[in-house]
């Protein structure tokens, strides 16, 4: 079962006490965009197998979104924190490097 640690109350959440959002970290399109940048941001997902960023909200605690940087293949969590922020901590970041060496970066 997947475990996550809520960056705002600090309680380690079981799945079924959370709400999955989706991918984290997708520039939105707004007016004046193109058909197919609005297209592309409605539909396309990436949906890798590793490393992976999802939004992800305590849907029966705090209730807040929040951030998770997570392996989809073996369910290890890296890290959680703010829904505010615009790219992953670096501490987050170093923990992926050093579990996973051949990881491109985050893009």
């Amino acid at each position: 079962m997947l475990l996550l640690i809520c960056p705002y109350c600090g309680v380690a959440a079981e799945e079924t006490e959370l709400a999955p959002g989706g991918e984290a970290h997708l520039k939105r399109f707004g007016p004046g965009s193109s058909d197919a940048e609005f297209e592309a941001y409605l539909f396309a997902r990436k949906n890798p197998k590793g490393v992976h960023f999802e939004r992800w909200r305590h849907a029966y605690g705090c209730g807040k979104w929040f951030l998770a940087a997570r392996c989809t293949a073996t369910l290890e969590v890296f890290g959680t924190y703010p829904a505010q922020t615009s790219g992953p901590p670096d501490d987050i970041i170093d923990r992926i490097k050093a579990r996973r060496p051949d990881w491109k970066g985050f893009a």
